[in-house]
């Protein structure tokens, strides 16, 4: 499969520090703009990849779970947006909330719990499937929602 027709590509971090650095590898392409969804059960280190790729856009502020707050917004060398719709019913109340708004248009989001958007989610974006919880080695999934998305694929080591 040539870098053109790729959609997808399997990761297997066998620690955190792997995951850190895939984190770290993947910020080193974001775009204004992106939009990343992470996905996984609570635990599966959503919020650790997180921290990574916001070091690696050069943010000096601690990154933490966004559940209670629903969106942080933190500066590096893009805008990064970190957002949580968690305890959101469904799309309808994180749009009336103003959760996605047109300053994400100039950094890059990263979605946590992203199924609670639902069909309000674009195909534009790429999706980080992360498998596994506890000590367990994590097993990631990215897949490029369109051919911009799959520089991300390439980036990933």
């Amino acid at each position: 499969m040539t870098s053109a027709t790729l959609t997808s590509r399997t990761i297997v971090c066998s620690d955190p520090a792997a995951t850190s650095r895939l984190g770290s590898a993947l910020a080193e392409v974001a775009g204004p703009g992106d939009l990343i969804c992470l996905w996984g059960d609570l635990g599966a280190g959503k919020t650790h990849f997180a921290k990574a790729f916001g070091a690696a856009l050069g943010v000096i502020d601690v990154i933490v779970s966004p559940s209670f707050v629903l969106m942080a917004e933190y500066q590096g060398r893009l805008p990064l947006f970190h957002l949580d719709p968690y305890r959101l019913a469904d799309a309808a109340d994180a749009l009336a909330g103003g959760l996605i708004d047109d300053r994400q248009g100039v950094g890059v989001t990263l979605l946590e719990w992203p199924e609670r958007l639902g069909d309000a989610l674009p195909e534009g974006r790429l999706d980080v499937r992360i498998e596994g919880a506890g000590d367990d080695p994590r097993t990631i999934v990215l897949v490029a929602g369109s051919p911009a998305y799959r520089r991300y694929l390439e980036a990933a080591r």
